[in-house]
């Protein structure tokens, strides 16, 4: 069996992170995979990109002055968004006809447009779609947050910043919801729990479940099958040496901070800078041995927390950033919607601690007060309290040795591949 994984990029993106582990993980047991992406990023050998042509970026270019001009030139939502207008037809590549499954992951900003994504459901192969977000669930959003109009029918779309009823959101979803009605060829595959029940909530997918149809599995289902982790690169290590590594200091107590983008709103880096304030101002003698580590551009954050920051540059390579998770004590991640977080499985994978909202699929990979915490969503004090009680010199060991071991057992790549080849 070959199978293809189709993503916009190789490497950047939680969701490209992914999808090339996935492809690793089924190459090393057995399973022949190989990757489809516009931006490729190394020289790995199993990695095709589209043919070089500058109507790529045209394409790209294009899509996001549509959505600008009917966001009324704003600029706030024009990142959370994709409309798949335009695309690449990629059912005319080779690698296409090698494969006997598409995987479909992440494919927007201009890598596929919805008449391409239809191209590939006609082509009779066997198709999966994984949910990173709910894009392939809701019309235009990657995070619907407070809207809940995709379980009957997207229009007056805030994101799109839209007062209109058949609003470009209403039109893309009527198209989604007719190329849909191929679904009897796709499998979606839902990261977490969470984005599985998101999805069938969906207008777009109402009926698709797991159920047993005549005896057999239905091809019409919504699957929940977790991302997967290299364990020879993500394992516990040296703390000290790895700080040593980074210039770290270790008479300090090391609060960790990562995201591409730290300013996202969705990530929620205001709550981990007010949580600050709260603890220097109520422990100031405890929160006086804190530092942040903040990974990603922050600048303008320098100023805005009483607990000393730490910056370093995002990082790409995997092994320099399990030894970052390796040398610090806690791993805070305040998004306010997430599905399935790598850097929590990366986290919890090297034996560090997290501290995270109860939100999305983030309450199946914590488990409250056992191998993290699980704070109130949006509640600064909540998340304060959490990372005192990691970093508690009582509850820290037992937090890191649990978390480990729940990482090793739920996503290691021979359970999550076999789960894969039970989907197909």
């Amino acid at each position: 069996m070959n199978i293809l994984i189709v993503n916009t990029a190789e490497k950047t993106g939680g969701a490209a992170i992914a999808a090339r582990r996935l492809m690793e993980a089924l190459n090393a047991n057995g399973v022949k995979a190989r990757m489809l992406v516009r931006d490729k990023q190394s020289d790995h050998l199993c990695v095709s990109a589209l043919p070089r042509s500058p109507w790529l970026k045209m394409k790209f270019l294009w899509e996001r002055l549509v959505v600008w001009m009917h966001q009324r030139f704003r600029k706030k939502h024009i990142w959370d968004v994709d409309i798949a207008n335009v695309g690449t037809d990629i059912t005319r590549l080779p690698e296409f006809r090698w494969a006997d499954v598409i995987h479909l992951h992440w494919v927007n900003q201009g890598f596929l447009s919805l008449k391409d994504i239809e191209r590939i459901l006609d082509s009779g192969k066997r198709v999966l779609w994984t949910l990173h977000d709910q894009w392939p669930t809701t019309a235009v959003c990657h995070y619907a947050a407070n809207c809940n109009r995709f379980t009957e029918h997207c229009s007056h779309c805030p994101q799109m910043q839209s007062t209109h009823e058949r609003d470009l959101a209403w039109r893309i979803f009527e198209r989604k919801r007719s190329l849909y009605q191929k679904i009897n060829r796709i499998t979606f595959i839902g990261c977490s729990e969470w984005i599985c029940q998101e999805a069938r909530k969906s207008a777009l997918l109402r009926g698709v479940d797991s159920e047993r149809v005549n005896g057999s599995m239905s091809p019409c289902r919504v699957v929940h099958i977790p991302n997967t982790i290299d364990q020879s690169v993500f394992r516990p290590t040296d703390s000290k040496a790895a700080r040593l590594r980074f210039g770290l200091p270790l008479d300090r107590k090391l609060l960790l901070f990562s995201s591409l983008k730290v300013t996202d709103e969705r990530k929620g880096v205001r709550y981990l800078l007010e949580a600050c304030c709260i603890l220097a101002d109520q422990h100031p003698e405890e929160s006086s041995a804190y530092t942040i580590v903040m990974v990603g551009k922050q600048s303008a954050l320098q100023q805005s927390s009483s607990i000393p920051i730490i910056s370093l540059p995002y990082m790409s390579d995997e092994c320099e950033m399990a030894l970052l998770y390796a040398a610090i004590d806690v791993f805070v991640t305040p998004s306010l919607q997430d599905n399935l977080p790598n850097t929590i499985v990366e986290a919890m994978s090297v034996g560090t601690p997290c501290v995270a909202f109860a939100v999305g699929g983030i309450p199946e990979m914590i488990h409250h007060l056992e191998d993290g915490f699980l704070a109130t969503p949006r509640d600064a004090q909540s998340l304060a309290d959490g990372i005192r009680y990691v970093l508690a010199d009582a509850n820290h060991g037992r937090l890191a040795a649990r978390a480990a071991s729940f990482a090793a057992r739920t996503y290691s790549p021979e359970r999550v591949v076999r789960q894969y080849i039970s989907a197909l």
